[in-house]
């Protein structure tokens, strides 16, 4: 199952650390630290499958080479409790190809980072977990500082905002999302907390090998004991509750197998009297429906949740795809292109046909492209043909970021599905015969 990651710390002088140790350890190269005339060689790490310095524009071309870079960064910090970098580190899905999983870190990396200014040393880690299944991730260290065709200038306070942390999160989760629609896999992350996706269960501490390592050595782990404290109660709440494992899965696929299960039970309960208990009374409800063998040979499942919303879902899309009440008279349609054309924008034949298929009298339809395909170009001169032919229009998104980019590329007023469903709730906001409602 794809599984949602998304970290952010300081690599500073004050914790003993070092810019060009920290970039030779991710990177599994050999780098020679003048500020501390020493070399860090850490060639014999495995697992690392891409490595590349990505710089914004009129940064020193030199840069591309990691010493040179991160020898700069410590040039440029007297101080010697300084902070030198910043690292973010994301899991990409396990379910990706190697190459799609380094084009996906690639990407987002240029889009949030680089074309801010910043410049980013990312290093994407294929490695391999103890139960044999590969453990995708990225590291990605960030400069702190603006840069120029000189070199470094002064530090970015607004790269510290909480709120672009924020923006990060779910972002990554967005275009995470994005990209495993694009390759048709069935999986999807959420960026959100266990309670805001409304799952019954509790949160539990990410425990790293300095933890485990303590234990081993007859240390106390106050963080390691309230971790399994609470893979033991979430255990018990499964044991009552085995619905409540079927709807987190189907939140994030809706079809699983049962190694899915397992390595769902197994986050979410502690030792293995207990994970036998909550993976035989999961097997054992009536909310589980077996699917058959997929082309792997593997047994597939689902809930009966989740199989009756899926079944809802196509009864409401043929009967609304039969009725006939949201049509566009080409006087309007008309006026719309016409207008469109008097501001240079000209639409392409498939864009033509786009436009023709969303302004008829369908009470469903749908549009399919890919990224820079102009659909949302096309969607701002249907937005002013329903506007003109007398009907609101409603922008929506499962996110706050698809929804603002829906609604600066269309022009068409946008919210996510939450908050319309929250409105909805109220008694508020809701739609009529006279609405059209644009979701991406």
């Amino acid at each position: 199952m794809a599984i949602y990651h998304f970290s952010a710390k300081v690599i500073s002088r004050a914790a003993g650390s070092s810019a060009v140790a920290a970039a030779a350890y991710r990177s599994a190269s050999r780098l020679h630290d003048q500020r501390l005339e020493r070399s860090h060689d850490f060639t014999n790490k495995a697992g690392v499958v891409h490595s590349e310095v990505l710089l914004p524009e009129h940064a020193p071309e030199e840069w591309h080479d990691r010493e040179r870079l991160w020898n700069d960064v410590e040039a440029a910090e007297r101080r010697k409790d300084a902070q030198l970098s910043r690292e973010v580190e994301f899991a990409i899905p396990r379910e990706m190809k190697q190459a799609d999983g380094i084009e996906l870190a690639r990407d987002f990396v240029k889009r949030e980072f680089v074309d801010r200014g910043m410049v980013a040393d990312l290093n994407v880690h294929w490695d391999m977990g103890p139960d044999g299944l590969a453990k995708p991730h990225a590291h990605v260290m960030l400069g702190l500082r603006e840069v120029s065709e000189e070199g470094f200038g002064a530090k970015v306070r607004d790269w510290n905002r909480t709120e672009l942390l924020t923006h990060w999160r779910e972002a990554w989760a967005q275009h995470v999302n994005t990209r495993l629609a694009e390759l048709d896999i069935d999986a999807r992350v959420d960026h959100r907390s266990l309670e805001a996706q409304g799952i019954e269960l509790e949160p539990q501490n990410k425990i790293g090998p300095a933890a485990s390592r303590m234990v081993e050595q007859g240390l106390e782990s106050e963080r390691l004991d309230e971790h399994h404290a609470i893979a033991r109660a979430n255990g018990e709440k499964l044991l009552a509750a085995p619905h409540i494992a079927l709807d987190a899965i189907t939140h994030q696929k809706s079809t699983f197998t049962n190694r899915d299960l397992a390595m769902f039970v197994h986050r979410h309960s502690e030792g293995k009297e207990q994970f036998d208990q909550v993976m035989a009374v999961v097997k054992a409800s009536p909310e589980l429906v077996k699917l058959g063998k997929d082309g792997r040979g593997e047994d597939r499942f689902t809930s009966r949740a989740m199989l009756e919303t899926e079944q809802r879902l196509e009864r409401q899309t043929i009967r609304l795809d039969a009725e006939r009440h949201h049509s566009v008279p080409d006087r309007h349609r008309d006026r719309a292109l016409t207008r469109a054309e008097a501001r240079g924008m000209v639409l392409s034949p498939e864009q033509r046909g786009a436009f023709e298929h969303i302004t008829d009298a369908r009470g469903i339809s749908s549009v399919i492209g890919y990224a820079g395909t102009g659909k949302s170009a096309m969607l701002g001169v249907a937005r002013e043909a329903w506007h003109s032919a007398g009907y609101s229009v409603h922008g929506a998104a499962l996110s706050g970021i698809a929804a603002e980019n829906l609604e600066q590329g269309s022009g068409i007023a946008s919210r996510t599905l939450a908050s319309l469903e929250h409105q909805w709730g109220q008694e508020r906001e809701l739609l009529t015969s006279k609405s059209v409602l644009v979701i991406d």
